[in-house]
């Protein structure tokens, strides 16, 4: 019979394409990936990887035996969600990938609730991107994720994934204080096309989001700097170097010299919390769910 756990180190080479990178999401050292996988080759009767320089390449019996894997990991994962329900234990360790905003702006809130109310229960935050979350997720590297997608671009998620909304988050204009908008109450749009941006790093959502949105409006974005902080984006904004826009959740102390500016139509980002669905029955599923709704409703009021 196969080890499930040998499967899943397997599973884990394919996905991450080496035994280190296979080892570091797995929380083991490279010897005993290396040692889950010759014991497998022993019970297949058949060599799984093949060595390639540095790396491995998985053989043709290993990709076989992968799509197989693949499934029956989807099994377990539904037999382990199914078993947590039956006790209605809110226990575990839950791994929750979640957008650098939403880290500042809800967990806090949702995991000192979580801790009083299911000390049973260890929830444990990695901070991604949403374009990094979604792989995360498919990896089965998270169990749940929190994220944010822009309005008129929406964050396109694998099959078989649920979602629950939580909150809606405006993003206004940072400007230096002496800027010539800086003294305005309301700015619209189509005033702010041509500023000199602080934007995003590259291939981020909310950097692509930007320059679309430039130029779903006939202009080209004029970005002079990618900063990913948005305390550092604010430093540079006080002196006097560019402009930003700068979500509402999560937003840190406005620093001398920066002036924040709402802009019609608002500019709309939508939050909300997305997992595996045939995992939607584990207790601690629902109950980190929950929290964060409880969180982006405290957090809105």
């Amino acid at each position: 019979m196969l080890s499930v756990d040998r499967l899943r180190v397997l599973h884990a080479v394919a996905v991450h394409g080496s035994l280190s990178a296979a080892s570091q999401a797995l929380h083991v050292t490279n010897s005993a990936v290396s040692q889950q996988l010759t014991k497998l080759e022993r019970e297949v009767g058949q060599p799984l990887v093949e060595r390639t320089g540095r790396g491995v390449r998985l053989t043709d019996a290993a990709e076989l035996l992968v799509e197989h894997t693949a499934r029956i990991l989807s099994m377990v994962q539904r037999a382990e969600a199914e078993l947590e329900a039956h006790r209605d234990d809110v226990v575990g360790h839950l791994r929750l990938s979640a957008t650098p905003t939403a880290v500042r702006g809800l967990t806090p809130h949702a995991l000192t609730s979580l801790r009083e109310a299911h000390p049973g229960l260890r929830v444990e935050i990695n901070e991604e991107e949403p374009h990094e979350s979604v792989p995360s997720m498919a990896r089965g590297d998270a169990d749940v994720a929190l994220v944010v997608d822009w309005e008129g671009a929406p964050l396109e998620l694998p099959a078989g994934m649920s979602r629950a909304p939580l909150m809606e988050d405006i993003g206004d204009i940072a400007l230096p204080a002496d800027h010539p908008l800086a003294h305005r109450e309301l700015l619209e749009l189509d005033e702010i096309l041509t500023l000199p941006w602080i934007s995003w790093s590259r291939g981020s959502i909310c950097n692509d989001w930007l320059y679309d949105m430039i130029r779903s409006r006939g202009a080209e974005p004029l970005i002079v700097h990618t900063v990913e902080e948005h305390q550092t984006k604010l430093t540079l904004i006080a002196a006097g170097i560019g402009a930003a826009v700068l979500p509402r959740l999560g937003c840190g102390p406005i620093p001398e010299g920066v002036r924040i500016v709402p802009v019609q139509p608002a500019l709309v980002r939508q939050v909300y919390v997305f997992w595996r669905t045939e995992s939607s029955r584990r207790p601690a599923i629902r109950a980190v769910v929950r929290a964060l709704r409880e969180a982006a409703a405290v957090y809105t009021d």
